[in-house]
């Protein structure tokens, strides 16, 4: 079932007052396609909307997954939406986004009707991971930007909808292993990979577990999951980077910061640069802190 078919799912979830902000991090890191705040007295009450193209149950346990590290969001309402022009809604719910210096985020629909002249990431807004209107995509983004260098070859670790490893192609990487541990989501990669007139072989779409089962080096490596995946990650990364590679991650909010430049540091990782937007963090780093551009972090 469409969203233009004639419903959607929803999911409502509460936490103290003053934290909307987070709520619309979580609600877009679970897959929400559009949230609306809900008035009330003393909580920050937010309604997501889920496409039926999956289950209720599905959402759920995405949204339960995403919400797990905040032990005061609660899940206070769902069920189900009809009988409203949702296709219109829908589209509406993702307007064009300039994200750092260069890249313009934006569905197809409005291709045709943008005039300037940004490099543009066509992505269709699916249940995978990254559309570009969280946060955490955004700094990733600014770190492809200023880190990928043009004929490199990269590993996008959690791809998810493929805007990385695209961002990272029309910056002008040669070639990016973009993996996935849900198999589900290379589809909707390779649908945005065809958006984007980009050659089969530029992007190579693998489901896989982190860097499990890949061999080789490359010369620039992405990760935009979390906190946890990304430290279990770290320790294989120098030998994939070989010695003048830059690994750029994102995921991480400011709480985290400290935490995981220890890790970086443990494992042999200088940090060259880093980016945050909201409570959300993202850094570069390098085997080799004379390749990149240094900053103080």
């Amino acid at each position: 079932m469409k969203p233009e078919e004639g419903y959607w799912w929803y999911i409502t979830i509460e936490m103290d007052d003053g934290n909307e902000e987070a709520l619309l991090s979580l609600a877009d890191l679970s897959g929400s396609i559009g949230s609306e705040f809900i008035e009330t007295s003393g909580k920050s009450v937010l309604k997501s909307y889920y496409r039926s193209t999956k289950s209720l149950e599905y959402w759920l346990g995405r949204v339960q997954e995403t919400t797990e590290p905040w032990p005061s969001v609660n899940i206070v309402d769902m069920g189900k939406i009809e009988n409203k022009n949702w296709h219109k809604t829908w589209k509406d719910a993702f307007p064009p986004l300039e994200v750092g210096e260069k890249f313009v985020v934006m569905a197809p629909w409005h291709k045709e009707g943008y005039k300037g002249d940004r490099t543009a990431l066509l992505i269709y807004p699916g249940s995978a991971f990254g559309t570009g209107y969280h946060e955490s995509t955004q700094i990733a983004l600014e770190l492809i930007e200023r880190q990928v260098t043009k004929g490199g070859i990269g590993i996008d670790i959690g791809t998810g909808s493929g805007i990385l490893s695209i961002a990272a192609i029309k910056t002008g990487a040669k070639k990016v292993f973009a993996r996935d541990l849900d198999p589900a989501v290379l589809g909707e990669a390779r649908a945005n990979l065809e958006l984007n007139e980009i050659d089969e072989a530029a992007v190579i779409l693998e489901e896989g577990d982190l860097l499990e089962g890949f061999f080789g080096t490359v010369d620039f490596l992405i990760a935009n999951i979390v906190f946890d995946p990304l430290v279990r990650l770290i320790p294989k990364v120098p030998e994939v980077l070989g010695h003048k590679g830059i690994a750029l991650f994102s995921g991480l909010t400011l709480k985290e910061k400290a935490e995981f430049l220890a890790v970086l540091s443990e494992n042999g990782l200088v940090p060259v640069d880093e980016a945050a937007k909201g409570d959300w963090w993202g850094v570069a780093a390098s085997s080799s802190p004379g390749k990149s551009q240094k900053k103080d972090i």
